[in-house]
């Protein structure tokens, strides 16, 4: 028996006590929300505020979750920067539907948009890329992300090898290595409450509006 055996699962349960999201707390837009409640994540010195938990579907309609850091937000969209050859970037490929969430659980929130994901301009990935520390551009030209490799030495042997070609130079952008656009048409706030009482509304874009409904929890 292992000490995962000895715990009663089904128990696990604890109250959410932090406060209440009311619609006076709204704003007319999700994302003026959305940079404030980040701002408090942010102040709370959460572990990786910006992580996200990004969803996408292959072609068989499987759903695949991983965590991506978000590296720009305005009310066009949310943004982040992969390997165009990565699993999720294959699935976009031919599904650009997206769902984002982030769990900020020790705040007793979550944020949950769901959009389609656009192809960056290859000037806003340059821009970004070239802001990356040294040996973050060199990973990723290292990395042919989502293939196998038989072991990690190959992909350290790799980034040394590119270590020393680039060491006295400017790394030039991969062409294989890109950034989306997550153009978002709905928008959840979840805010933990007592007695599983939480919290929820959801923002629907409708044209150039956006229409807010609370949710039961």
């Amino acid at each position: 028996m292992n000490e995962l055996d000895e715990v009663d699962l089904a128990a696990v349960r604890r109250e959410y006590t932090k406060g209440g999201l009311r619609r006076k707390d709204l704003t007319t837009d999700p994302i003026s929300l959305f940079e404030r409640w980040l701002k408090q994540a942010c102040e709370a010195r959460l572990s990786d505020p910006t992580a996200m938990c990004v969803a996408t579907v292959d072609e068989t309609g499987q759903p695949y979750q991983r965590i991506v850091l978000l590296k720009h937000f305005d009310e066009k969209g949310l943004v982040f920067y992969t390997n165009l050859g990565s699993r999720k970037a294959q699935h976009l490929e031919h599904n650009n539907k997206i769902s984002l969430h982030f769990p900020w659980y020790q705040l007793e929130r979550q944020v949950h948009f769901t959009g389609v994901a656009e192809r960056l301009s290859p000037i806003e990935v340059l821009k970004y890329f070239h802001s990356r520390p040294k040996d973050s551009q060199i990973a990723a030209w290292a990395s042919q992300q989502s293939s196998r490799i038989s072991a990690r030495g190959i992909l350290e042997g790799k980034f040394l090898e590119l270590k020393q070609k680039f060491q006295n130079g400017e790394v030039p952008l991969p062409s294989f290595w890109g950034g989306y656009r997550v153009v978002f048409n709905s928008v959840e706030f979840w805010q933990g409450g007592a007695h599983r009482l939480h919290d929820r509304f959801l923002y629907q874009r409708e044209g150039d509006a956006w229409v807010i409904d609370r949710l039961a929890p």
